[in-house]
């Protein structure tokens, strides 16, 4: 069999779900054809379906290697290196796929934006552990320090002190020590609510930038963009709308002023969201 001919039989394979006997056409055709990309992306594919995310990866870079505009190579890789954890490695491999299919106006659906988008969210989330830990170590060691002050000015005092004013001047210094650490943990208790995962809801993030829409406008197929990523869109790559296809042009697009208000007050109630 040829290496189109093996191809055919791992695609319908794959169409089965069987993918490890999809995996083994594949492999059969790269040995006779090496430098055929979507042999190596379709092969990728399979490994994805079987969560096999080192030898997905290791597939996808061969096929960006011979070719550098292959959408499927860079969006495979993309989702194997998120599950891998690697993050920020992720997003740059999934925007890539983004702009290549804009560029090349291929109809990915929401499947790059959506993969793109969870990058973008477990990357904040891994960002979020790591802040609520020190915030919480950063309590504790602000308590043991006052707990140490208090114990070396009692036994300052005791070496000190006079015996009939010694309890007196010892009540006196827990006095002071409550007073302090209630003061710190009601100010840490001001800010619980930070402690909680921060996170910005998809609806209110744009379908192009993935970031917290600023303008949004909504089209005549029911879906809100960031009106300058819409519009840098339909300059630079067409009319259309880039999900559903259809024609779009600059004069079609509505303010979509119920998502603007929700967006504003969102901003109002969590100001740390300019750092998303």
């Amino acid at each position: 069999m040829s290496a189109i001919d093996l191809k055919d039989q791992g695609n319908r394979f794959y169409s089965a779900r069987k993918y490890d006997e999809a995996i083994s056409c594949y492999s059969k055709a790269i040995i006779k054809n090496q430098s055929f990309p979507a042999l190596f992306t379709n092969r990728a594919l399979c490994y994805v379906k079987l969560k096999k995310w080192t030898d997905a990866a290791k597939d996808c870079r061969q096929a960006i290697e011979m070719d550098q505009t292959l959408v499927k190579g860079h969006f495979f890789l993309g989702q194997a290196l998120l599950e891998k954890g690697m993050h920020d490695e992720a997003i740059t491999s999934l925007k890539k796929a983004n702009d290549l299919a804009k560029e090349q106006k291929l109809n990915y659906g929401d499947d790059i934006t959506s993969a793109l988008r969870m990058a973008k969210k477990k990357r904040w989330n891994v960002l979020e552990e790591k802040r609520i830990q020190q915030e919480i170590e950063l309590q504790s060691y602000l308590n043991e320090l006052m707990l140490e002050d208090r114990e070396r000015k009692i036994r300052k005092l005791e070496e000190n002190g006079k015996i009939e004013l010694l309890d007196k001047e010892r009540d006196k210094l827990q006095q002071t020590h409550d007073k302090h650490v209630t003061d710190l943990n009601s100010l840490f208790a001001e800010v619980d609510s930070r402690r909680m995962k921060r996170d910005v809801p998809d609806y209110l993030c744009g379908k192009i930038s993935f970031e917290l829409m600023r303008e949004p406008v909504i089209t005549r197929s029911g879906i809100t963009y960031d009106r300058k990523d819409i519009e840098e869109h339909l300059q630079r790559v067409g009319h259309f709308d880039p999900i559903t296809r259809e024609t779009l042009t600059q004069d079609m697009l509505v303010p979509n002023l119920a998502i603007k208000e929700v967006i504003d007050g969102f901003v109002a109630n969590n100001q740390w969201v300019e750092e998303y």
